[in-house]
């Protein structure tokens, strides 16, 4: 006689399960960080410049599966599209040493002497890329020349007066979300740990120190990198089975009293998180305006209350986070009358894109429907959206998707200006230089290609790379109006250094290319001229186009065409694939799937000029 096993027995005690309210789900076991300091020759890396030396290593405690999520069965391991469940180990890095200033601020062309006394009374404006391509954002400081980029720009939604944010008595006091995150019984967040001394560390570190907020699967962190025990994570939030895969920090908000985080999770919700406060509000809860992944999140420059979402079924959403979700229907939204700015594109009954090249605006910022989110709906294209980048002056996104393309969008008037290919498959990533004229892209061809929007051209390609191309970043302290330094890393485990100026990228001298180089110098800029004779005649030459409401995208470039530029530098820092990737003034920072994320010290000279 066949007798059935008895069914296992898992621990029931616990804050875990009593949270849970569930006897039959395993405990889990809570980890912490773990901070070493690695050396060797093999943590090091040279450079022109001289020597980056790996100065510490934290590892972020990474929590498994939850246990009443069901495990995936027979993955594809042939599969070319990237599982939504987990995107790595994302980082965003933010000083707190400016107070806040008003939006009309970064708004103004004016270059007066109270501007510039304000740059030099806080000269660490800028710590990191990310917060240097945030405060470009928003007005910020070029490193190079200490001048505001970006100021002439109008607001995003401007002349829509239903946009405007709610008048209060007092300007200075931030809104804060609805509800208490430590205090939650949303099924939604598994566990949330505060550190017993929050406010106590808060006040007492130093005013130029950083934060870090860190996704990695289901659980996102708050760190203080300035504190001696960097380890000790402010707050870990763990999620239940939805994984955090983006964030982004509000650089306009951004106080020691207040800090607006957004987090973008793979059932396509995002979650407002206060952490002064401990203080949450949900939006598109349960998939109410879109239930497809949230590839990328970023607050929209210079705005306090909207931003912009990446869903991974090729829409852009614009959210108001103070806002209040509806059902969302294009084909009801088309039948309400409301007009839509952009053309063709404006014609959003299908409920789909029709076409590649074309933005079909389901709807439009400038609907007078906004009482609820969303503000604003984009279909770019039916397959996902893996990043997208706002320009340095305020009017520009590029996107890059799943289906090889680079989108260079006017998004204050959505309008698509440009359409890109890749040399083969998706794009994963992209970055604009710090002045505004270059846009790199990374991607599964394993190149990292560098454009030209103003010229709207291909002006180089960038090998070095065994795999996927994974995350890329200028460095705006090697940065000047000629030269230019950039990183990239991979899925290769390989961290790339580049080094370009405008004069070499219009005389290719890669070896590929070298027997032919009279031939192809010539075809290059006589096909880069053209080009900028079209750009600069492109009320005439694209009017035709412009008539059909769309952009045909530009066709691939040959390899015997375009310059391929070699790294300076190509070496292996990591066990597992990288995925993140950052530029500090004293480091470098990158990070890994597994949460590894390193900081690599620059030349002890201390020179990061060029």
């Amino acid at each position: 006689m066949f007798v059935l096993p008895p069914p296992p027995r898992y621990p029931t005690q616990g804050p875990y399960n009593a949270g849970l309210g569930s006897s039959h789900v395993p405990q889990m076991i809570e980890t912490n960080n773990i901070l070493s300091n690695p050396s060797g020759p093999e943590y090091q890396f040279l450079v022109g410049e001289g020597v980056y030396t790996l100065k510490e290593d934290l590892l972020l405690a990474t929590p498994p599966p939850h246990p009443s999520e069901a495990p995936v069965l027979n993955p594809n391991p042939l599969a070319t599209t990237p599982q939504p469940a987990t995107a790595g180990t994302k980082i965003s890095l933010v000083g707190l040493d400016l107070q806040p200033l008003p939006p009309a601020f970064y708004r103004t062309t004016s270059r007066s002497g109270g501007v510039q006394q304000s740059i030099q009374e806080h000269p660490n404006e800028g710590k990191s890329s990310s917060s240097f391509r945030g405060s470009s954002e928003a007005g910020g400081i070029n490193s190079s020349d200490g001048t505001r980029l970006g100021s002439d720009a109008p607001a995003f939604g401007e002349g829509n007066t239903l946009l405007a944010p709610p008048v209060t008595k007092d300007s200075n006091k931030r809104r804060k979300p609805k509800n208490n995150m430590a205090k939650t019984n949303s099924s939604f967040i598994s566990r949330v740990i505060v550190h017993e001394s929050l406010h106590k560390r808060l006040s007492d570190r130093p005013r130029d120190g950083i934060f870090a907020f860190a996704n990695i699967n289901r659980a996102f962190q708050w760190l203080d990198l300035s504190s001696p025990t960097k380890a000790e994570y402010l707050t870990k939030i763990l999620f239940t089975k939805a994984h955090c895969l983006c964030h982004d920090v509000n650089a306009l908000t951004r106080s020691l009293a207040h800090i607006d985080v957004i987090m973008g999770f793979s059932t396509g919700e995002i979650i407002w998180w206060e952490p002064v406060s401990q203080r949450y509000t949900r939006l598109n809860k349960n998939g109410a305006i879109n239930s497809t992944p949230v590839s990328e999140v970023k607050w929209i420059p210079g705005s306090e209350h909207l931003f912009l979402a990446s869903h991974m079924d090729g829409t852009l959403v614009v959210y108001d986070k103070e806002k209040e979700d509806a059902i969302f229907s294009a084909q009801e939204e088309a039948n309400a009358g409301l007009h839509a700015t952009g053309g063709e594109a404006t014609n959003g009954t299908s409920g789909g894109a029709k076409s590649s090249s074309n933005i079909q605006i389901h709807k439009s910022v400038h609907s007078k429907n906004q009482k609820t989110n969303p503000v604003a709906v984009w279909k770019l294209s039916n397959q996902r959206i893996n990043a997208f980048a706002f320009s340095p002056d305020h009017r520009h996104l590029a996107v890059v998707s799943e289906d090889g393309s680079l989108r260079i969008i006017d998004y204050l008037k959505e309008e698509l200006l440009d359409l890109f290919y890749s040399y083969y498959g998706g794009m994963m990533c992209v970055c604009w230089s710090p002045d505004g004229k270059y846009v790199l892209t990374g991607g599964q061809d394993d190149l990292i290609s560098i454009w030209c929007p103003s010229e709207s051209a291909l002006i180089a390609r960038c090998q070095g790379h065994h795999s996927w191309v994974t995350s890329v970043a200028f460095d705006p302290w090697r940065c000047d109006d000629k030269n230019y330094r950039f990183g990239s890393v991979g899925e290769d485990r390989r961290i790339c250094l580049w080094d370009f100026s405008v004069g070499m990228l219009h005389r290719p001298k890669a070896a590929s290319v070298r027997q032919q180089r009279n031939s192809v110098s010539s075809r290059l800029t006589s096909q880069m001229t053209s080009t900028s004779r079209l750009r600069s005649d492109s009320n005439l030459s694209r009017s035709d186009e412009e008539e059909k409401g769309k952009i045909l995208p530009h066709p691939v470039e040959s390899r015997s065409r375009i310059a391929m530029l070699p790294p300076v530098l190509s070496k292996i820092i990591d066990s597992d694939p990288l995925c993140w990737l950052e530029f500090t003034e004293n480091a470098i920072l990158t990070s890994c799937k597994i949460g590894h994320v390193r900081t690599w010290n620059r030349p002890s000279d201390g020179s990061v000029g060029i």
